[in-house]
C-alpha cells in the first residue's frame, strides 16, 4: 500500500476506486477554481461599472447597482454551466 493512498484514507481501495477518488478531488478543485474566477470577474466588472468614483463607503445606488450586476452574472454563469453540463452528458451517452 502506498503512503499517498493511506494519507487520503484510501488504504484498502482498489486501483479503480482510487482513480475515481482522485478524479473526484480534481473535479472539486476545478469547481473551486472556477468559482474563484467567477467571483474575481464579477467583482472587477461590477465594481468598474457601478463605482465611478471610489470613496470611503458605497452609496445606496452603487450598492444596488453592484447587487443587480452580480445577480445577472450569476444567472448567466448558471445558465452557461447547465448547458455545458447537458452537452457533456449528451456526448457521454
Amino acid at each position: 500500500m502506498d503512503s499517498l493512498g493511506n494519507s487520503f484514507g484510501m488504504g484498502g481501495a482498489s486501483a479503480q476506486s482510487k482513480k475515481q477518488i482522485w478524479m473526484d478531488k480534481i473535479r472539486q478543485e476545478a469547481a473551486v477554481d472556477q468559482a474563484r474566477a467567477l467571483i474575481d470577474k464579477v467583482s472587477e466588472n461590477c465594481y468598474e461599472k457601478c463605482v465611478p468614483k471610489p470613496g470611503k463607503e458605497l452609496s445606496k445606488g452603487e450598492t444596488t447597482c453592484i447587487n443587480m450586476c452580480m445577480e445577472k452574472y450569476m444567472s448567466a454563469w448558471n445558465t452557461v454551466s447547465r448547458k455545458y453540463i447537458e452537452r457533456i452528458q449528451q456526448k457521454d451517452i
